[in-house]
């Protein structure tokens, strides 16, 4: 038996020949013939077909082409499951919403929600599969109008509206072992094209199991250390450089999350200065230091907007400007890196940013244009939760002495990067780890000549992922001390204790604290209220001693109070437990107010 005999045997065992009672006439140039009334689908068609798809989807693997599976068929879905894994892609089901291609740019608003929601992927597929095609129309036309192939199941009884849609037609009856012959194919067509790009390069071939394995961990990356960066030269003025800057700071959307009802960015830190007064004390206190005049950039969110304009009557004559959100998504910006911090998962964490998302509103506004119009070169680009980020001059000077386009500053998880590498390596030897072992930390400094070549590029419409950027330029391990997130109270709490102090513009750490490493700070859900907060405190307790804190329940604070070692306050359901005015509590477990008296006395 010939090879060509069996794949047709194949074909019908898995009796892709049995077609519909009804046919259009554009499918006769598929069919045998009729039989009992039901069509009968050429076999040696349907094997032209699948080679001409396979083919190809051959051809877009090689180009590293994006690939979207369309099923609505729930007997199907384990078949599509097995083949995404095989093939190491994202089982990606945003087509669910109605417009995900036309509309994959701009955010939904919910009914009932006040806010807005973009859940499809950001980039096109370069080409969807279809099983159940006549089931899925709506994504049929869409793809049609963006001009996307697809590849799809086609039968006698589908209209010719749907079919002349279908860039690649499968005449084939959708049963389930055609489709699961079909998904077979089309893995073999993908794992082997892959193994020949990856033998041509001298590489290791990408199987399912690493390509997911990548996607989620990333390669190694060479890392460069802060303590390897050279001190500006004394011949060099500093004021040159700094006469290069310009600064934006993104502020993101409300503070509700902690019951702050205002923008996030004017939240009282401590000593009546707000996260947005950090920034500007700090960049007075440069130009008054080096006789510059850096400007300011307020990319603000929609919810934002407003408040900061309303905050900055009181600095009418700085140099501070504003970009509003205007039609364009900034949202996700707002928690660019706040919630890695948190143990969120590193490939959610470095692909929820687009850094055209910050390029556009700088574009559009005309602000990047009047800015290198005045000479300057360098952006520094600050999320709007880090108070630790400052104008670093070392920073700088690296980057305008090897003329950096982007530079991310990232920092090693803790149990996760071997302490020895650093000991171990050379003083300007760049780290070589993976990707899943960092975190960015909300601070970027890009180039104004690199971001003119991204736009003269197109890339802006890409989707310039903080993931992307990572494996492509510049990386800089950075102090811990460069970064201080604020998102919960807990945050507050080691902020405005005496562990840290402002002081023109700057979070300086207490250095009468031995211990490197912040206290853990584990504060009740009636503490996660700012109100509620500020309430329960007459004033921080003193924790220049403390290793961890945890309190629970009903619990009221007076003030001078000092902690040290590991305190644990956990008041009863029904109970409260009142900490008197200037009480000393170290390496205690309290569990009610009689607990409270017999530690004091």
């Amino acid at each position: 038996m010939s090879f060509h005999s069996v794949l047709i045997q194949k074909l019908l065992n898995s009796n892709a020949h049995i077609g519909r009672r009804v046919t259009g006439n554009h499918f006769k140039i598929f069919s045998e013939g009729t039989r009992n009334s039901v069509n009968v689908i050429d076999s040696d068609k349907t094997l032209i077909c699948l080679r001409s798809a396979c083919n190809f989807i051959g051809h877009l693997t090689r180009s590293n082409g994006r690939l979207l599976f369309v099923n609505t068929n729930p007997l199907f879905d384990e078949i599509i499951a097995q083949t995404n894994q095989a093939i190491g892609i994202k089982n990606d089901r945003t087509w669910r919403l109605g417009g995900f291609l036309t509309n994959s740019s701009s955010p939904r608003i919910f009914r009932g929600r006040n806010k807005k929601f973009n859940l499809c992927a950001v980039n096109p597929p370069d080409c969807i599969v279809i099983f159940d095609t006549e089931g899925k129309s709506s994504v049929i036309r869409e793809a049609y109008r963006l001009k996307i192939p697809v590849v799809g199941l086609v039968d006698s009884s589908m209209p010719w509206d749907t079919y002349k849609r279908i860039t690649y037609p499968v005449p084939a009856n959708d049963s389930m072992e055609f489709v699961y012959l079909f998904c077979n194919l089309i893995t073999k067509t993908i794992l082997k094209e892959r193994k020949e790009a990856a033998a041509e390069k001298d590489e290791d071939p990408l199987t399912g199991e690493n390509v997911e394995q990548d996607n989620q961990i990333g390669q190694p990356a060479q890392v460069f250390p802060y303590e390897s960066l050279l001190p500006v030269p004394e011949v060099l003025s500093e004021l040159e450089l700094l006469e290069k800057l310009v600064i934006v700071k993104f502020n993101g959307s409300l503070g509700t999350r902690i019951g702050f009802n205002d923008p996030k960015c004017l939240m009282e830190i401590g000593g009546g200065l707000t996260c947005l007064d950090l920034i500007i004390n700090q960049i007075e206190a440069l130009n008054s230091k080096h006789g510059c005049d850096i400007p300011l950039l307020l990319l603000n969110a929609g919810s934002a907007h407003k408040g900061v304009l309303k905050f900055l009557e009181k600095h009418p004559s700085k140099n501070i400007h504003c970009v509003p959100q205007s039609s364009l998504r900034l949202d996700n910006f707002s928690n660019l890196s706040s919630t890695s911090a948190k143990g969120r998962d590193n490939e959610d964490e470095m692909n929820s940013f687009n850094l055209a998302e910050v390029i556009l509103p700088l574009v559009n506004s005309g602000k990047l244009a009047e800015l290198s119009s005045q000479g300057k070169e360098f952006i520094l680009l600050l999320g709007s939760d880090n108070l630790a980020h400052t104008v670093d001059l070392k920073i700088l000077y690296h980057i305008v002495k090897n003329n950096i386009g982007f530079c991310l500053e990232v920092m090693p998880k803790s149990s996760e990067i071997d302490e020895s590498k650093h000991s171990q390596s050379e003083e300007d030897t760049p780290i070589p780890t993976s990707k899943k072992n960092w975190k960015f930390i909300d601070t970027m400094w890009m180039g104004i000549q690199s971001i003119e070549n991204v736009l003269e590029g197109h890339a802006a419409e890409e989707n310039l992922t903080i993931s992307k950027l990572f494996d492509k330029h510049f990386k800089l391990s950075v102090p811990k001390a460069r970064y201080l997130p604020v998102e919960a109270t807990s945050d507050l709490f080691l902020l405005q204790s005496d562990l840290y102090t402002l002081s023109e513009g700057t979070v300086t750490r207490n250095t009468a604290r031995e211990n490197p490493a912040d206290p853990s700070i584990e504060l009740g859900p009636v503490f996660k209220n700012i109100n509620e907060f500020k309430e329960r405190f007459k004033s921080i307790p003193s924790i220049i001693g403390l290793d961890s804190l945890k309190v629970t329940g009903d619990v009221w604070f007076g003030s001078d109070i000092t902690l040290k070692g590991q305190v644990s306050i956990h008041a009863q359901p029904g109970t409260k437990i009142e900490i008197p005015d200037g009480a000393v509590l170290e390496d205690t477990n309290i569990t009610g107010q009689e607990d409270l008296e017999r530690v004091l006395q």
